[in-house]
């Protein structure tokens, strides 16, 4: 009897256990250059906002070694709306040690641009750059196709973090853990 328990509980644990591994492999995804890695280098999309919007503006460039959060996405979700006024936000706070920070589409949505000057319009965003890309992202940036969002957070050009999800799975959740790991790149 006590041995039945036991076995019963540990199949509980393990179809637990394997339910929450399935959840996380759906949500898992690899995409954008490893911690550790250095930048791919230059790319040009076209900036729908900041200083350069409507031009063609290599962001990286511009950013240079300061610290970064650099974001690339293929749908402007509500959530991922959720992840750009809270990175606008925070990079705002640490105007001191001119963080930067830009979202990069990777789409060739028709229309996108006055879609991205109404989010930008609708969350009051203030330092953030939106910008657009071919549907692969940018040549050694290793955008995975079946990432919706990839948010790489860098500092003199070294990946210092990289989250990945794919659609649907971004979450509040996600969204505060990254957020938190931004002081790892601007101290």
């Amino acid at each position: 009897m006590k041995t039945q328990r036991i076995a019963a509980l540990g199949l509980a644990f393990a179809l637990l256990a394997g339910t929450v591994l399935a959840e996380e492999a759906t949500k898992a995804v690899r995409s954008g250059p490893k911690v550790g890695e250095e930048l791919a280098g230059p790319f040009h999309p076209l900036n729908v906002t900041g200083a350069q919007a409507g031009k063609k503006n290599c962001l990286y460039c511009q950013n240079g070694e300061n610290p970064v959060a650099m974001i690339f996405a293929r749908e402007c979700s509500p959530n991922l709306k959720k992840l750009i006024k809270k990175i606008d936000e925070t990079t705002a706070k640490n105007s001191d040690c001119s963080m930067g920070s830009f979202v990069v589409f990777c789409s060739d949505e028709e229309g996108l641009a006055d879609k991205l000057k109404q989010v930008a319009k609708d969350e009051d965003l203030k330092k953030i750059v939106l910008s657009i890309d071919n549907p692969a992202g940018p040549k050694g940036y290793n955008v995975a196709s079946e990432a919706d969002v990839t948010v790489i957070l860098y500092k003199d050009r070294l990946v210092k973090g990289n989250y990945a999800f794919k659609k649907g799975a971004l979450t509040e959740k996600d969204i505060q853990k990254i957020v938190q790991a931004i002081p790892a790149i601007t101290k």
